[in-house]
C-alpha cells in the first residue's frame, strides 16, 4: 500500500532540488514529514500533519515566504520503517529538512541517520532524554518539551494539589522511562507503586488489581493516544475512578480521547503548555481555522504542529530559504514567532523553555465535558539535561 502523500505547491512541479541550500525562485523546498498514521497513535501523527500543513495552507503555500512541498510518509508505528522512510526521503529525494516523528522508540532509530546526513530535524513531539543531553546535536531542535519536563509538570500539579503518595505507570519504552523519571524529580511525595505496561497493551485488568492494593491518593499514568483511552475506560470499569483521583500530563487526556471517554474523565486533572482556551492572539488563529478546515477540535499534538510549522517558516523567511546550517541554525535559534501556547524559547539544548499549566476536565455550560485552564504551575522552565548539552 502507498503511504506517501504530497502537499503540492499551486503552480510548482515536483522537482528534486539539484543543490539543496538555497532555493531558486519559485522552486519549493521539499520537507520530509514521518509521523504514524495508523494504528492505535494514528490520530496523533494525522494531527500534526494536518496542523503542520494548515500553516502552509495559510500562507499560501509557503512557509516565510518561501514555497514549501510537504512529504508525509506513515512510520507504521515502526522504528524500522521510520528508518527507512528517512534514508530514502535523504538519499533519493535529496531533502535536508525533516519533520513530523510522534513516538520516542521511532526517534531513536531515525534521528541518528538524518543527523549523520547532515540534514536538519525539528521535533513537533518525541524529545527522548538522550538527546537532550550529551547526545544533543546543533541540527536537532525540539519545539514541543523535553519528554521528562512534560511530565515534570503534572508532578509539580499533583504536589500543589497536596497529594503525597501517588501509584505510577507507563509503557515500557524510552518516553515512558522519561515520563517516570519526571513525574518523581517534582513530584516530591512517596511512590508506592510503580509498574512498566507493554506498548501493545489493551488488558490493564492486573494494573487495575495492583493499584486497588496499593491504595494511593493519586494516580499518574503515561498512556498515549489509543492506549489512554483504553487505561481510562478500564479504570472507570474497575471502580476505581471514584476511589482515587488521577493527575496527569496531556498525553494521557487530549480533546480526541476526551471525546472517546466522555464523563469518566471528569474531574481528572491534566497538566499541559497549551489548550484551546488559551487567549492569545496566535491560538485565537489558529484554534477555529484547524476547527473549520477539520471539523475536529485539535489536540495538543496539532498545536505543536502547527508551531513546528510556523518556526520552521520564521527560521526560512530570515534564510530567503537557505537550509545550510550556517544561515539556518542562527534563524532557528531566535525562535522569531507567536506560539499558540504563549511564551517560548529555545534553551542551550535547542529543547523548549516554556510555561506550563494545570487543566481540569470539567462540565461545560451545555453539560459536556471540557478542559479548562485553571492555573499556572510551571513558569520559564526548561529540562533537565540541558546543562550536559555542550553546543
Amino acid at each position: 500500500m502507498k503511504r506517501r502523500t504530497f502537499l503540492t505547491v499551486a503552480g510548482a512541479g515536483v522537482a528534486t532540488l539539484a543543490a539543496p541550500s538555497i532555493l531558486h525562485a519559485q522552486t519549493p523546498l521539499r520537507i520530509g514529514l514521518i509521523t504514524t498514521l495508523s494504528g492505535p497513535g494514528g490520530y496523533l501523527g494525522a494531527d500534526i500533519r494536518d496542523a503542520f500543513n494548515l500553516a502552509v495552507e495559510m500562507e499560501g503555500g509557503k512557509l516565510g515566504g518561501v514555497p514549501v512541498e510537504v512529504v508525509v510518509d506513515d512510520d507504521g508505528f515502526k522504528p524500522g520503517q521510520g528508518k527507512s522512510i528517512a534514508e530514502r526521503m535523504i538519499k533519493n529525494d535529496k531533502i535536508k529538512l525533516l519533520t513530523g516523528i510522534v513516538f520516542s522508540n521511532i526517534l531513536g532509530a531515525t534521528l541518528p541517520d538524518i543527523l549523520d546526513a547532515d540534514a536538519t530535524y525539528v521535533s513537533p513531539n518525541a524529545a527522548p532524554s538522550n538527546f537532550a543531553g550529551k547526545e544533543c546535536h546543533k541540527n536537532y531542535y525540539v519545539v514541543s518539551w523535553q519528554n521528562d519536563s512534560l511530565h515534570e509538570s503534572a508532578g509539580q500539579m499533583a504536589k500543589e494539589l497536596g497529594y503525597k503518595t501517588a501509584f505510577i505507570l507507563a509503557p515500557n519504552y524510552q518516553a515512558g522511562q522519561d515520563a517516570l523519571a519526571g513525574f518523581k524529580r517534582m513530584f516530591g511525595g512517596k511512590i508506592i507503586g510503580e509498574q512498566y505496561t507493554r506498548l501493545d497493551q489493551t488488558d490493564y485488568s492486573a494494573e487495575m488489581a495492583a493499584i486497588r492494593a496499593a491504595n494511593p491518593e493519586v494516580v499518574f499514568q503515561f498512556h498515549p493516544g489509543g492506549l489512554g483511552i483504553a487505561f481510562l475506560r478500564q479504570y472507570a470499569q474497575a471502580g476505581l475512578i471514584d476511589k482515587v483521583p488521577m493527575a496527569v500530563a496531556s498525553p494521557s487526556l487530549d480533546h480526541t480521547t476526551l471525546k472517546a471517554v466522555g464523563d469518566v474523565a471528569l474531574g481528572l486533572w491534566v497538566s499541559s503548555h497549551w489548550n484551546v482556551d488559551f487567549d492569545n492572539a496566535a491560538n485565537k488563529k489558529f484554534v477555529p481555522a484547524f476547527m473549520a478546515k477539520f471539523n475536529r477540535t485539535p489536540t495538543y499534538y496539532a498545536s505543536q504542529g502547527y508551531d513546528t510549522a510556523l518556526a520552521i517558516a520564521a527560521a526560512l523567511r530570515q534564510t530567503k530559504g537557505d537550509v545550510g546550517q550556517a544561515a539556518f541554525r542562527p534563524a532557528m535559534l531566535k525562535a522569531d514567532f507567536a506560539s499558540v501556547r504563549g511564551a517560548f524559547k529555545f534553551g542551550p539544548n535547542q529543547h523548549p523553555i516554556q510555561d506550563w499549566y494545570a487543566l481540569k476536565v470539567v462540565k461545560s455550560a451545555a453539560g459536556q465535558p471540557e478542559i479548562k485552564t485553571q492555573r499556572k504551575v510551571l513558569t520559564a522552565h526548561g529540562d533537565a539535561y540541558s546543562g550536559l548539552c555542550k553546543l
